[in-house]
């Protein structure tokens, strides 16, 4: 799964969260100064009319307020036609109370400085399009409120509504352009400042994971090597074949087992200091992993899929990255062991992983936080398996993604740079 599944509590879900605040004050006053209109200066109105699109406006922000409590993530798309619907509801109140003769015709510049901020490029463009075609609309065609008539019997149009047309027309443009582009670059200053702060901070408890590992194997060995003494001393004095002797000799094989585990941290934590990266095709070494990993969790059921594309997709591998996987693997299989589909694909730049299980999700409290610090979705767990993950992806070029899948459970995205087999 290439396209990217963003959070509910992505950008533009808080966005929408700010828009619908905006759209209440903004409807709010306009309530306000239709009722000063009518009641104070004696406005020629049709109030029923006007009075609809404000009922109507306000029942979209009620309607937005639920849907912002639904799980789905608000899109783009979904963004823009937020702001084209309020664009839509200042055209209908705008033309039955003066058109372009009404002084707050600017308001349409709201709208527009808020999607060249917030949405992509075109998305802003479209906005700033359909409100300049509004407000050329509302020109010619509106309900006239003779106290704010500004025409003369000459011609169609004063010079001062032409004037304001053209001042608006310039206006949308360069608060598209520039607010659009100071946007984007504190957006992007923004997301290196972030990213140059989280690696370093992943650096420093990678650091401090990797001491505290060393010094517990170092303070393990002297206790363990005690209790294989006691436990020989204690196996030579114990009756053979009794039932205590074969404790003790049990307990003696896992001492060992301990030892030899320990010995083989620090091997591995040497080789490792020196051994570069492994150009591998990603299907023999993902089938691989899922193999191996299979032998460690007989409970498991999974399907695997590989997509069909032209080109293989070699990856650098090495043995943290063996392991960064199985504990993504282990994760699906301890939410739910049943029907955990795993995915790989692949485009022209990068090597896809997908794990879906189907689990009870994640938490949107802590989604953020996940593989950023020692924060675990067990009852049980540490957070130090999915950091030391991250972690590791990281130092590789690539990234982990983790979102509640829309029909349940979670999707746990991995994705690696593609290299070129030469």
């Amino acid at each position: 799964m290439l396209a990217a599944l963003p959070l509910p509590l992505s950008t533009p879900s808080r966005n929408l969260v700010r828009l619908t605040i905006v759209r209440g004050i903004t409807w709010t006053g306009f309530l306000v100064a239709i009722i000063v209109g009518v009641e104070l200066l004696a406005f020629e109105l049709h109030v029923t009319a006007v009075v609809s699109v404000v009922i109507a406006m306000g029942l979209l922000n009620m309607l937005t307020w639920w849907r912002l409590g639904r799980p789905k993530a608000v899109t783009h798309a979904e963004y823009l036609a937020h702001l084209l619907a309020d664009i839509v509801g200042l055209s209908l109140v705008f033309y039955f109370t003066g058109g372009s003769t009404n002084p707050f015709i600017t308001y349409y510049l709201v709208p527009i400085t808020i999607a060249a901020a917030t949405l992509p490029w075109r998305h802003a463009w479209i906005i700033a399009a359909m409100a300049m075609a509004a407000y050329t609309f509302l020109m010619f065609h509106y309900q006239p409120i003779p106290q704010l008539a500004q025409l003369n019997t000459e011609t169609p149009l004063s010079l001062h509504i032409l004037g304001m047309w053209i001042n608006f027309g310039l206006s949308a443009g360069l608060v598209t352009f520039f607010i659009y582009k100071m946007a984007h670059a504190l957006r992007n200053r923004d997301q290196a400042l972030s990213r140059t702060r989280e690696a370093a901070l992943r650096n420093e408890q990678v650091l401090a994971v990797a001491t505290q590992a060393a010094g517990t194997a170092h303070e393990l060995g002297t206790p363990l090597s005690t209790m294989a003494v006691l436990l020989n001393e204690m196996q030579h004095d114990a009756e053979k074949d009794s039932v205590l002797a074969q404790d003790i000799s049990l307990l003696r094989q896992q001492v060992d087992i301990c030892k030899s585990r320990l010995q083989h941290l620090v091997a591995q934590a040497d080789r490792r200091k020196m051994a570069e990266p492994e150009v591998l095709d990603a299907e023999y070494w993902l089938a691989a992993v899922v193999q191996r990993w299979l032998v460690l969790r007989p409970d498991v059921s999974h399907r695997f899929e590989i997509a069909e594309h032209r080109g293989r997709p070699w990856i650098a591998v090495d043995t943290t990255l063996d392991q960064a996987l199985t504990n993504l693997l282990n994760n699906a299989a301890d939410a739910n062991p049943d029907s955990i589909f795993i995915r790989l694909d692949w485009n022209e730049s990068k090597v896809v992983i997908d794990i879906r299980d189907h689990g009870p999700g994640v938490a949107m409290s802590i989604a953020d936080q996940l593989g950023e610090t020692f924060i675990s979705t067990k009852s049980k767990g540490m957070g130090i398996g999915l950091f030391l993950t991250h972690a590791t992806i990281n130092r590789l070029g690539g990234g982990v993604s983790l979102y509640n899948h829309p029909e349940g459970g979670t999707l746990t995205e991995v994705t690696l740079p593609r290299l070129s087999q030469n």
